[in-house]
């Protein structure tokens, strides 16, 4: 680990349609074998279903749907002599934005639907409602750190 300093923090490009970081970092995350214009494809298509769908702004949606899923507290495991712990610890809002969008996407990918557009829209619409996978992947991220709250005083 690089004890001197933190690199710098890129910046990264909207997405062009919506000129939204988060919507862009959501399609780069999206994207397969780098293969983007699918990915933007994929994603745009499935915003306009959720559009359709529920009749509000897609970004809209979006937004709600990953404040649903951000988690605040997560556990990580210290070792301290000879025994792991796992330590509830908060969650930065960089890293809780990321896994909020890799579990969306990963709730996604199961899903049973026929194409990645009918699961991502469902996934996102279930998100925006606060039920669904990547919603149940956070409250046992909640609950794995509410149980294992007697030992944050390990915090580092």
């Amino acid at each position: 680990m690089a004890r001197r300093r933190k690199p710098d923090k890129r910046e990264l490009t909207a997405d062009p349609r919506y000129r939204n970081n988060v919507v862009g970092k959501f399609i780069n995350q999206m994207m397969l074998g780098g293969k983007k214009s699918k990915a933007e494809r994929i994603v745009y298509r499935a915003f306009e279903a959720a559009e359709q769908r529920k009749g509000q702004p897609p970004v809209d949606i979006f937004n709600e749907a990953l404040d649903n899923v951000r988690p605040e507290v997560e556990v990580r495991s210290r070792r301290v002599g000879g025994a792991t712990y796992q330590v509830p610890v908060e969650v930065k809002p960089d890293r809780a934005q990321a896994l909020a969008l890799r579990w969306i996407i990963a709730a996604a990918r199961k899903r049973s639907e026929q194409t990645m557009i009918q699961r991502l829209t469902g996934e996102l619409l279930d998100a925006a409602s606060a039920s669904g996978n990547a919603v149940k992947k956070r409250e046992d991220t909640h609950k794995m750190a509410e149980a294992n709250r007697a030992f944050a005083h390990y915090r580092w």
